[in-house]
């Protein structure tokens, strides 16, 4: 008799996501000449970079000859673009060896995938509210341990994030292995600069712990005192592996490719004491797992580099900004509480006569056509609020009150 592995009993079957898409199908049936003004999802509108399109119709073409044809990636990644992505962090001051660099199909699978290589019984940490993820990725894994109400597992330290902290996490007061970092975060807009996010370096280095670093949507930084890399921070490469994405920064959430990288300097330990590098048990289970990411879209992803594609890139998260700030400012106008914005493309705000997330979400869609995603799905202490994206085309920015 075949066992299922129970713990993917234990997470929704739908994603929480596409629980919105289901809602938003069933209002169109009902209303099809509706114009839905969509700020909820978090995927973007505007088409690739030109310069990303001739690099991959070049690879294409190198590819339908014999001379130039190229069949498996090598599973860390090609390494034109993996230069490319050590020079960029040469740029913030930071020297990273090839080896440390894998390239992936983006951060989503990289986050899941990052417990392969961790063992079962670390204690996990995860800011609330947050990505759903790490929060699913642990449970599926066996990590969660039992479920303690009806939202929370005992294995999980959950950081609570609010107005009062400005939504940034603070340190445990218990001992954690595991911490997930996004920063800036999605949903709340909020980052952590310098100063907050050495606190988390220097408790990993005191507990020998892992921070778990997502760096989606660090091309949407704004101001100078928050890092682009946790790298900038003394001390980091000996406890954080950092994940970045070319969905959010390039338009590939349809191509899929970002990557991670697993500094020399960080350990992890065996339970007899014994140090081992996590690069190297993280290079065996990329070569026994993964066949690479296709060479045509890595070749994508080398364009971003270019001169030409770093300015179309730009040109395309600076449209993300003002939509972002258009968004937020029609809101303070309104009268709401608005949080994040200013170095990322998420506006969390609090719904108004303390409605619950899913009714002012029904709310929205059934009087204004707009649709936003509930703060509920980020965790419980995302109840009572909502989160807007800058991601969606600027036609479709005016909202209607």
């Amino acid at each position: 008799m075949a066992l299922a592995n129970e713990n993917y009993l234990k997470v929704p079957q739908i994603y929480c996501f596409d629980e919105i898409e289901k809602k938003v199908n069933a209002y169109k049936l009902l209303h099809p000449k509706a114009e839905i003004i969509r700020l909820g999802a978090g995927d973007v509108t505007r088409p690739l970079p030109a310069e990303v399109i001739k690099a991959m119709h070049k690879a294409i073409d190198e590819l339908g000859h014999e001379n130039s044809f190229r069949g498996y990636s090598p599973p860390q990644g090609y390494d034109f673009l993996i230069s490319k992505i050590q020079k960029e962090y040469k740029s913030l001051g930071i020297s990273l060896a090839k080896e440390t660099i894998f390239i992936n199909d983006g951060a989503k699978s990289a986050i899941g995938n990052i417990g392969h290589v961790l063992g079962r019984d670390n204690i996990i940490a995860i800011a609330e509210p947050v990505y759903p993820v790490y929060e699913n990725a642990t449970i599926m894994s066996g990590r969660a341990g039992n479920i303690i109400d009806e939202s929370k597992w005992s294995n999980i330290v959950y950081l609570a994030c609010t107005p009062e902290n400005n939504f940034i996490p603070e340190l445990p007061e218990e001992k954690v292995d595991v911490i997930y970092i996004c920063n800036p975060n999605n949903p709340t807009g909020t980052a952590m600069n310098r100063a907050e996010l050495k606190k988390w370096v220097d408790y990993a280095i005191d507990h020998h712990s892992i921070i778990v670093y997502d760096g989606a949507y660090e091309a949407y930084i704004q101001q100078d005192e928050i890092p682009r890399s946790i790298y900038e921070i003394k001390g980091a490469k000996k406890v954080a592996i950092e994940v970045r994405t070319f969905s959010k920064t390039a338009e590939f959430t349809g191509l899929r490719c970002g990557y991670a990288v697993f500094p020399h300097e960080l350990n992890v330990f065996t339970k007899f004491g014994e140090s081992v590098p996590l690069v190297d048990l993280w290079s065996r289970r990329n070569s026994n797992y993964t066949n690479g990411v296709s060479y045509i879209v890595q070749r994508g992803a080398e364009a971003v580099f270019s001169a030409k594609g770093k300015q179309e890139v730009n040109e395309i998260i600076n449209y993300y900004i003002t939509n972002t700030q258009l968004v937020r400012n029609e809101l303070i106008a309104l009268g709401f509480e608005v949080f994040g914005q200013v170095n990322s493309p998420y506006i969390w705000f609090k719904v108004p006569d303390n409605m619950s997330s899913w009714k002012y979400f029904n709310e929205l869609l059934f009087q204004k056509n707009i649709v936003g995603t509930p703060g509920i799905l980020f965790g419980s202490k995302g109840e009572g609020y909502m989160r807007f994206t800058g991601f969606s085309s600027r036609e479709n920015i005016p909202i209607r009150y």
